[in-house]
């Protein structure tokens, strides 16, 4: 798993992984995975998934990269707390996956919240052992 800054200001995590290194073979796999931690933890919150090559593909000027062959969000909070209106520009959480030939590509945007990143990170790692 990497850290970048998408575009100079998003951190962002990423994990490519080969299609060969986990025993998910579809986005709807992965997504499954994501799910089941989510409906686990005792905080977070889920709320939806977004299709984005779908919402992408239906626009008359929609740009998909080539390549990509899925490209779908999963929605969910971790916010057990709202300390001041500002935090709700940080929330809710997403975690993204894009499936390519060979491989998937999950990313998600740093969280505030050290124990979100942390908890997104190891349910994110894991898939490399499922």
């Amino acid at each position: 798993m990497i850290q970048t800054l998408l575009q100079e200001k998003y951190p962002i995590y990423t994990l490519e992984l080969e299609k060969n290194e986990t025993s998910c073979k579809t986005v709807d796999d992965i997504l499954a995975h994501f799910k089941q931690r989510i409906d686990d933890h005792p905080v977070v919150c889920y709320i939806g998934v977004f299709d984005h090559y779908a919402h992408t593909a239906s626009l008359p000027d929609g740009v998909i990269a080539p390549g990509i062959k899925a490209a779908i969000n999963i929605l969910f909070c971790f916010g057990k707390e709202i300390p001041n209106p500002g935090v709700l520009a940080v929330r809710p959480r997403s975690i993204g996956v894009v499936e390519l030939a060979d491989s998937f590509v999950i990313t998600f945007l740093e969280a505030p919240n050290p124990a979100a990143n942390e908890a997104m990170e190891i349910w994110t790692k894991v898939l490399k052992n499922l």
